[in-house]
């Protein structure tokens, strides 16, 4: 595959000399042979020339769940991934969020193997436990070798301290990395929205942020006296970041993640009880959001996710307290982050957090592989079922306004454009 992208605007701060610079970009069989101000095109090289082109280092996500096994009618692998790669990502953590759940390195190499040769990269996680049931480990050593980059039982919390304990522990025999679901169930209770005033005017159900913050704290108490390597997804409070800003001055080896629609909308989007907007940990307020939006600014919030979770409409069709959680986040993510922050800033929480889970960093330079997200920062538009290219509906972002087009990736000798 040969491809020359004219006039394109690079935006990789790692390159000093080429940041912000306007190149043309020649690439042969995956690999950046020249860049320069003007290069001509070869007779076999596939010439790309868009609006504002604008090209970076392949974009990553910490969160991404598809269906398949199990739930096809969500989400197949081969659609994701395609999806994934319009949407500017080139590489994608693949949650346990199947049936059945990935708990054997059989499972693990069945994800890889549906993902081998596709532009966009998987990287499957297994689950922390057997059959993501909270009790018994999994086979984490096998997974590991097999290609898990890390463990968790998705979106379900470790009630067991002493499991959590014991998986610290272990994990770090292989330098693995435990994730740990960050709700309280008990004090979470039968809650379905924010504990506060939206909940209590609209008559729902609460899920105080004490339920998150309880459950960090434990955590983080166990990590210091077990050591090894701690990841904490979605985070979505104010007091959760304290505690994680607190746990990382210690010295303690944890990270973060925030889902971009607890960056972009709070609590009071509920008000009309629309169940895309259902998802968990759940929308808190602007306070919040505010909060949040400071700890991914200031590093203590380690890596942004779109939480992309297809769902099909017999789920969200329903009353707001029998929905299933969860809304589509890849399509809008670059959309709903080039809203809230500058373009650089985008792009360099879109292009880190590879190195948690050993995935190789890529190089925009000559001689490197070709891993390259081409976007256009610019230009307001309504995000609406037309932008969806998943096989569910499910987004929170549908008639929200958001800035800037993805045109797609080239990565792995191959591109979606």
């Amino acid at each position: 595959m040969n491809i020359l992208l004219k006039s394109a605007k690079i935006v990789c701060p790692e390159n000093k000399e080429l940041h912000l610079k306007k190149r043309d970009i020649l690439i042969k069989k995956g690999i950046i042979e020249k860049i320069g101000a003007s290069l001509d095109a070869q007779s076999n090289s596939k010439v790309v020339e868009k609006d504002n082109l604008h090209v970076s280092l392949g974009w990553f996500d910490s969160s991404i769940s598809f269906g398949e096994p199990g739930f096809e009618e969500r989400e197949t692998i081969a659609n994701g991934l395609f999806t994934a790669g319009k949407s500017g990502f080139t590489d994608i953590i693949l949650n346990p969020n199947t049936n059945p759940v990935p708990d054997t390195s059989s499972d693990v190499v069945f994800l890889k193997e549906r993902g081998q040769g596709k532009a966009t990269k998987i990287y499957p996680l297994g689950t922390l436990t057997k059959n993501a049931n909270g009790v018994d480990l999994a086979e984490l050593f096998d997974m590991k070798n097999a290609g898990a980059v890390a463990f968790y039982d998705f979106k379900k919390q470790i009630s067991n301290p002493n499991l959590l304990k014991i998986a610290l522990l272990y994990a770090q025999n292989f330098d693995g990395l435990v994730y740990s679901f960050p709700q309280d169930g008990d004090i979470k209770g039968k809650g379905v929205a924010h504990e506060g005033e939206v909940s209590t005017k609209l008559g729902i159900k609460g899920i105080p942020a004490l339920s998150e913050e309880l459950q960090i704290a434990r955590d983080l108490f166990i990590l210091e006296y077990t050591g090894g390597k701690l990841h904490i997804p979605t985070i979505s409070s104010a007091g959760s970041v304290k505690l994680i800003a607190e746990a990382k001055k210690k010295g303690l080896d944890v990270s973060c993640s925030v889902a971009i629609h607890n960056l972009f909308f709070s609590d009071e989007t509920l008000e009309g009880f629309d169940t895309h907007f259902k998802v968990s940990p759940p929308l808190r307020t602007k306070s919040d959001g505010k909060a949040l939006i400071k700890g991914v600014k200031n590093g203590t919030i380690d890596f942004v996710t779109s939480d992309h979770i297809p769902m099909d409409i017999e789920h969200k069709r329903v009353e707001f307290d029998n929905a299933k959680s969860g809304s589509l986040g890849l399509e809008s993510a670059f959309g709903g982050l080039n809203t809230i922050f500058e373009l650089e800033e985008t792009i360099g929480y879109l292009t880190k957090g590879r190195s948690r889970f050993h995935i190789e960093t890529p190089e925009l330079k000559e001689g490197s592989k070709a891993c390259l997200t081409l976007f256009n920062p610019d230009g307001e538009y309504t995000f609406h079922t037309t932008n969806i290219l998943s096989t569910s509906t499910n987004s929170m972002f549908l008639g929200a306004t958001l800035k800037g087009k993805v045109y797609g990736i080239i990565n792995n000798d191959q591109s979606i454009l």
